[in-house]
C-alpha cells in the first residue's frame, strides 16, 4: 500500500500505509517522483513552534483563536506542499491533464495522491502541468518561486530602486534573482552563512553582506549605497532578528516586506529606532489562507503559479546548486531530524520516491 508521512506531535514522525481507492469523476491518481521540504513552514510544525500548535485560524473572523476545550487536536497532521508527480490514471471526464503528464501540486509528502482536478486548480498552490521531464529538480521549487514572486509583487519595486534581501534560503535566493529581472539598481543579499552569500553572489546579487559583522548591516548598506538606506527591504528569513535587520536597512520612507513565517514573539525588534524615525511602511506578504493578491483580480493564484513555473522552466531564475541533499522517502523521519539539528547545512532537501 502507498505510504504518507504523518506528524503525530512535535518531532514525532512516522510513515503510514493508506489503501488506494478507485477514482471518482474529476479525479486523477498521481505517483510521487520528488518532493521538497520547506525549512520554514514544515520545520515550525515539526518543532511545535508554529502558531497552529495551540491555536486555529478562523477564516471568518480572520483571527487566531484558542480552540474550545475538547476540540480536535492539531495532530496528527501531514507535511509538505512541493510535490512533483506523474499522472498515472485519470477519470474519463478529466481533460486538464492525462496519464504520463508531470505535474507540480501543493500536496503532502506521500507516495500516491488522488486529487480532484477542479479543486486543485482553485487551491492556494494549484496544480501546474510541467512542460518537460528534463531537470526535474526545478519542479520542487515552483511553490517557493510563487512565494518569492508574491513578495516581489507586494514590494512594488520600481526600476532603479535599491533592494536588500534578508535571508538566503531557497526563497531568498529566488527573490534576489527576480529583483535582478526587474532591473534593480542594487540588490544587497544578507545572510550570516558564508556559503549562502556565495550562492547569492553567483546568482546576481550586487553585494552579499554578513549581518553578524562588527558593522551593523544597515550601516554596511548605507556605506555601499551612497549614504542611503534601500528603497525596499524584503525579509524572508522568518526570524525577528532578520526583520530588525530589514527595518534598519530601509531608508527614509522606505518599504519593508515581511515574507517570512515568523514564530513566537519578537524580542529582537526595536520599533523605536529606524522603523519609527524613518517612517517605514511594513507589509506582510502571504498568498494563502484566503488572502487575495494585492493586484487581484488581475493576479490570482493560478497566474502567480503559472508565472513562477515559467520563470523556472525558461531558466530566467536558476535553482542550480540549491537542492543540496536528496533522501529516499523511507528516510523521511531521519531527514527531518537532520534538518532540525543542522538548519544551515543545506539550502534545500528533497525526498526521492
Amino acid at each position: 500500500m502507498p505510504r504518507t508521512l504523518v506528524l503525530d506531535g512535535p518531532r514525532r514522525l512516522r510513515l503510514h500505509e493508506q489503501p488506494s481507492r478507485p477514482l471518482r469523476p474529476g479525479e486523477v491518481r498521481l505517483r510521487a517522483r520528488l518532493s521538497g521540504v520547506s525549512h520554514g513552514t514544515e520545520l515550525s510544525l515539526y518543532r511545535g513552534t508554529s502558531a497552529f500548535n495551540d491555536k486555529v485560524f478562523d477564516r471568518g473572523l480572520r483571527a487566531f483563536v484558542t480552540p474550545h476545550a475538547g476540540s480536535v487536536s492539531a495532530y496528527p497532521v501531514t507535511l509538505g506542499y512541493e510535490m512533483l508527480s506523474e499522472v498515472v490514471e485519470a477519470a474519463p471526464d478529466v481533460t486538464a491533464v492525462r496519464a504520463g503528464d508531470l505535474v507540480h501540486t501543493g500536496t503532502p509528502h506521500q507516495e500516491e495522491t488522488v486529487l480532484d482536478v477542479a479543486a486543485s486548480l482553485a487551491a492556494t498552490y494549484p496544480l501546474v502541468r510541467l512542460p518537460t521531464a528534463e531537470r526535474p529538480e526545478r519542479a520542487v521549487f515552483v511553490s517557493l518561486a510563487a512565494v518569492a514572486l508574491q513578495a516581489v509583487h507586494d514590494a512594488e519595486i520600481k526600476l532603479g530602486d535599491a533592494v536588500s534581501v534578508h535571508g538566503l534560503g531557497a526563497i531568498g535566493l529566488l527573490v534576489v534573482q527576480m529583483c535582478r529581472l526587474e532591473g534593480i539598481q542594487n540588490v544587497f543579499a544578507v545572510d550570516p552563512d558564508p556559503r549562502r552569500r556565495r550562492l547569492a553572489a553567483g546568482l546576481g546579487a550586487t553585494r552579499a553582506l554578513d549581518p553578524t559583522a562588527d558593522t551593523p548591516v544597515g550601516i554596511q548598506i548605507r556605506e555601499l549605497n551612497g549614504g542611503h538606506g534601500v528603497d525596499v527591504a524584503i525579509e524572508v528569513s522568518g526570524s525577528d532578528r532578520g526583520l530588525q535587520g530589514a527595518l534598519a536597512a530601509a531608508g527614509l520612507g522606505g518599504t519593508v516586506v515581511a515574507a517570512g513565517f515568523y514564530q513566537g514573539g519578537a524580542a529582537n525588534l526595536r520599533l523605536g529606532e529606524e522603523f519609527h524615525h524613518n517612517r517605514l511602511s511594513l507589509i506582510a506578504s502571504v498568498g494563502g489562507w484566503g488572502a487575495p493578491d494585492r493586484h487581484a483580480p488581475l493576479w490570482d493564484r493560478r497566474r502567480v503559479m503559472d508565472t513562477a513555473a515559467r520563470l523556472l522552466y525558461a531558466d530566467r531564475v536558476s535553482v542550480e546548486g540549491l537542492l543540496e541533499r536528496r533522501c529516499l522517502f523511507d528516510q523521511a523521519p531521519d531527514a527531518y531530524r537532520w534538518i532540525d539539528e543542522h538548519p544551515q547545512a543545506a539550502v534545500k532537501v528533497a525526498f526521492v520516491y
